[in-house]
């Protein structure tokens, strides 16, 4: 019996603790959308989504598993904030500052991110897939390779050329990129930007050795040298269609 009364203790403190802490953060919930004011708060799987946060206090906030996504938080103080596994997806994130927090497997796919401080901040295993304005110091030049590939793959030419252009900004000598560049610059029938890109991929590859980088090149520029067709100038040309799959051959050139 007395084990049957300290069970149902247990049971009810549980609801009454969870119950309270449910009550908390519901009304630091309220309190940050009424006031954009909340230090140190605890969000921890707060709903959240295209709440209007622009220029919110939320520096040192527990923001884990919260979900953010579409929210507006530009110029946001988020300095030492937890935002480990947060759905920031789809967020403006433009001038908020994000020094010193934990952003390890968090969501930030398709976020905006101009003039954002994420310097000092943990970014082990969040996702940037789509993002514009990413920091160079905050991705390897293969990533923003990878990440352009994969645009392309879906047919978004101009972001995976704004990839591509920081993967070369970072490493000069990436003629993977280069190569990927023209590819993109093709699909949008710039032939003189595709041109020049493939040249440099050439030289490029040439000068590491790498055959097949030189090769694909070079069945690139012949391709773009060959006269524009009635059929190419009514549409976007496929060199997909040229190489064969446009993943498979691009993806050759990603160090590992």
């Amino acid at each position: 019996m007395k084990n049957q009364i300290f069970s149902a203790a247990t049971f009810l403190t549980t609801i009454i603790l969870t119950t309270s802490v449910q009550a908390a953060n519901s009304e630091q919930i309220k309190q940050l959308l009424a006031t954009k004011q909340c230090q140190n708060c605890d969000l921890t799987n707060a709903g959240l989504v295209m709440a209007d946060l622009s220029g919110a206090n939320l520096s040192g906030a527990n923001l884990t598993g919260a979900n953010l996504s579409r929210a507006n938080l530009s110029g946001a103080d988020l300095r030492g904030a937890n935002l480990s596994g947060a759905s920031l997806f789809g967020v403006n994130l433009s001038q908020a500052k994000f020094g010193g927090a934990n952003l390890t497997g968090a969501d930030l796919r398709n976020t905006y991110l101009a003039n954002a401080e994420l310097t000092g901040a943990n970014l082990n295993g969040a996702n940037f897939q789509g993002a514009v304005g990413i920091p160079l110091q905050i991705a390897s030049p293969e990533e923003f390779y990878a990440w352009g590939v994969a645009e392309g793959q879906k047919g978004n030419e101009q972001q995976a050329i704004s990839y591509f252009n920081q993967a070369i900004a970072i490493k000069p000598e990436y003629a993977g990129a280069y190569l990927a560049r023209g590819i993109a610059r093709y699909q949008i029938l710039d032939r003189p930007g595709a041109f020049q890109d493939a040249q440099v991929a050439e030289k490029l590859f040439t000068s590491q050795s790498n055959s097949l980088g030189t090769q694909t090149a070079q069945a690139f520029i012949k391709e773009l040298q060959a006269p524009v067709n009635d059929k190419v100038s009514t549409g976007s040309p496929s060199f997909v269609d040229f190489l064969g799959s446009l993943g498979s051959v691009l993806l050759q050139f990603l160090p590992f």
